[in-house]
């Protein structure tokens, strides 16, 4: 009877996922003969892609709006967003529909793919500008923090809002934690402490 020594079967498991707060993402399941490597997680993340963009046409046509669908793949994540001059309507009061958005089409991937999904969805350059702002509010919040000496609290964010303003924060050399409980989940900003 042959036996596997634990560190060839974590060795195997391959790399930690985490969302988008940095915590580990666990994975009880391995599908059998799923892709490995690089090579075999791009083409997962591209058909996680696909089946997003299907379901989305599918959306676009019952709300009769004329949208196009671009597909990418950024780090471990795939990345879909509808572009069209009709589509803003499908961001929502801060953003509050596309996220929405978001999670249904998860959905519909998991269904389909039957592995859990971080595929991440724009409307109309929404997140992306969105990105830029919450980088700047991050960049602010680290520098006052770093002139007062005392903490900075943030108003509340979602996941996604969060994580681009911890980024911002530990560039600018000041650590940042979440605190609250969702939806009111939100920031504070501390400076470095002097030894």
């Amino acid at each position: 009877m042959n036996s596997t020594p634990d560190s060839e079967i974590e060795e195997a498991t391959g790399p930690e996922v985490t969302d988008a707060e940095g915590a580990v993402i666990e994975s009880d399941d391995v599908s059998e003969g799923a892709p490995k490597g690089k090579a075999g997680r791009l083409a997962e993340l591209e058909a996680e892609g696909d089946v997003a963009a299907d379901y989305l046409e599918g959306l676009l046509d019952i709300a009769d709006l004329d949208g196009d669908i671009d597909m990418d793949v950024e780090g471990d994540r795939a990345m879909v967003s509808i572009v069209g001059e009709d589509v803003h309507s499908l961001v929502g009061a801060k953003g509050v529909v596309l996220e929405a958005l978001q999670e249904l089409t998860r959905l519909a991937v998991t269904r389909e793919t039957g592995d859990r999904t971080r595929l991440m969805l724009d409307i109309g350059g929404y997140r992306a500008e969105r990105r830029n702002e919450l980088t700047e509010i991050g960049t602010k919040a680290a520098q006052d923090a770093m002139k007062s000496g005392e903490s900075v609290s943030l108003s509340p964010m979602s996941a996604f809002e969060r994580k681009v303003v911890h980024d911002a924060v530990a560039v600018q050399g000041c650590s940042s934690e979440s605190e609250g409980e969702e939806p009111r989940r939100y920031v504070v900003v501390i400076p470095p402490t002097s030894a």
